[in-house]
């Protein structure tokens, strides 16, 4: 094989963008809502500051918004596995608009209320929260099924684009035009988006369905503990969080470590540029079948970045490891994903997607407090670098409790090839064999 027959390789698989509608509309659309959230996500807080000159009414906005989002994210995989996710894909994006020109209005009236701002961020969040499982839980539907891992992979690089140029947009309307103008931009691209569900075209359940309730969520509760592949990817997520994610230390790192605090931003944007340049060159995910390895290498080599760039000399360096990480980290999660919607069941995506959200929403907020607190009673490059080397302990201690998680091949698979199954019979029968 040529150099240049390996590079072309490593390019991206856009088979799923090409071949689906649907899945473009689904594709754009999530990007659209990224893109928003995260300016919304820059004008917030800062508004929050502006008007109290706290720190602490910033952080407790954050906190305020942890219980609905965890609460909302498994109820939202009840409701997406019982109704129309389309459907409530349209219902929720609408009632976002509404809450966010709430924000408009509410910062362009002569003195902006601190209550409305914290009520509406939490309404907020909750909406996106019941909202996103049904999207999570639809986007196999819209693809085949040998194209998921390719369909993940551009799923991924439309949020970090979303992630990545979100803020930039944000900071530049707080300092021309004001917040009032972020929120105004942001409502608009949720009316944009939420056009393209409607345009969709309907997407019926193909199983029994299960009622919203406590007992159906703990049903999927049951079922995600119950089988140690899914147990491992929760696993290793919530471990990477919690022991390796550095962001609360950037601003520490900037000032003190490196003496740079004008480069802050730049160490923010790190893990986001590396993430985007990991889906770019993608290509060769879909000949990987050994997903559970692939994800705890992955890992283990996201701490091992973290702990470089905590050991770095110089701040160009520790720029380069904190892409790398952001690099391997998604290519985890995009493999994370692939084992999530080649296996999970129809009748229990919602579910399982809601109880994803708890993993990616107490890891990293958890992990700000134990950053913060080793930083405090060691120092910054020591809390850098011990929770980077502690995932690598984490994860590796997971894929040895759980060896079936190690050892899951998307070919032999019992889960992934009953679902392969499950979605040719459907496929069948749609096409009239």
């Amino acid at each position: 094989m040529t150099l240049l027959q390996r590079l072309r390789g490593l390019r991206m698989d856009t088979t799923p963008f090409r071949e689906s509608r649907d899945f473009r509309l689904l594709l754009v659309a999530g990007t659209v809502f990224a893109f928003g959230s995260m300016i919304t996500y820059v004008a917030i807080p800062y508004q929050v500051y502006k008007l109290t000159d706290s720190n602490f009414m910033v952080g407790l906005v954050g906190a305020v918004e942890l219980v609905p989002l965890i609460v909302f994210g498994l109820w939202g995989g009840a409701l997406a596995d019982h109704l129309d996710r389309r459907r409530l894909l349209v219902l929720y994006g609408i009632a976002q608009a509404v809450i966010v020109a709430g924000l408009a209005l509410n910062s362009f009236v002569g003195e902006p209320r601190l209550w409305v701002l914290f009520v509406l961020a939490v309404l907020l969040t909750s909406t996106s929260s019941l909202q996103r499982p049904a999207r999570e839980a639809l986007m196999p539907r819209t693809v085949k099924h040998e194209q998921i891992a390719a369909a993940q992979a551009l799923t991924s690089l439309g949020s970090q684009m979303g992630v990545l140029a979100g803020p930039l947009l944000g900071g530049v309307l707080i300092a021309w035009v004001g917040t009032g103008w972020c929120f105004v931009v942001d409502a608009c691209g949720l009316v944009l988006a939420t056009l393209m569900y409607v345009a969709m075209r309907a997407y019926p359940h193909t199983t029994a369905t299960t009622p919203p309730s406590i007992a159906s969520i703990m049903e999927g509760v049951r079922y995600g503990v119950g089988r140690r592949d899914l147990l491992g990817t929760y696993t290793v997520d919530i471990a990477s969080m919690l022991l390796a994610m550095p962001v609360v230390l950037f601003p520490a790192m900037a000032e003190e470590v490196f003496a740079a605090p004008e480069r802050l931003g730049l160490l923010y944007a790190a893990g986001t540029i590396g993430a985007v340049l990991a889906t770019a060159t993608s290509g060769w995910i879909g000949s990987v079948h050994r997903h559970g390895a692939a994800i705890t290498v992955s890992a283990a080599l996201y701490g091992a970045m973290v702990a470089l760039a905590g050991l770095s000399p110089s701040f160009w360096l520790a720029f380069v490891f904190l892409a790398l990480a952001g690099a391997t980290d998604m290519v985890s999660a995009i493999f994370r994903g692939t084992v999530w919607n080649q296996t999970i069941p129809e009748n229990m995506r919602g579910r399982l997607a809601g109880i994803e959200m708890l993993s990616y929403s107490f890891g990293p907020r958890a992990g700000q407090v134990r950053g913060g607190f080793v930083a405090d009673a060691w120092n910054v490059r020591g809390a850098v670098v011990s929770g980077g080397l502690a995932c690598v302990v984490g994860v590796a201690a997971t894929a040895a409790a759980l060896r079936t998680f190690w050892s899951y091949d998307a070919r032999t698979d019992e889960h992934a090839v009953a679902e392969r199954a499950a979605r040719a019979a459907h496929d069948d029968v749609r096409a009239g064999i």
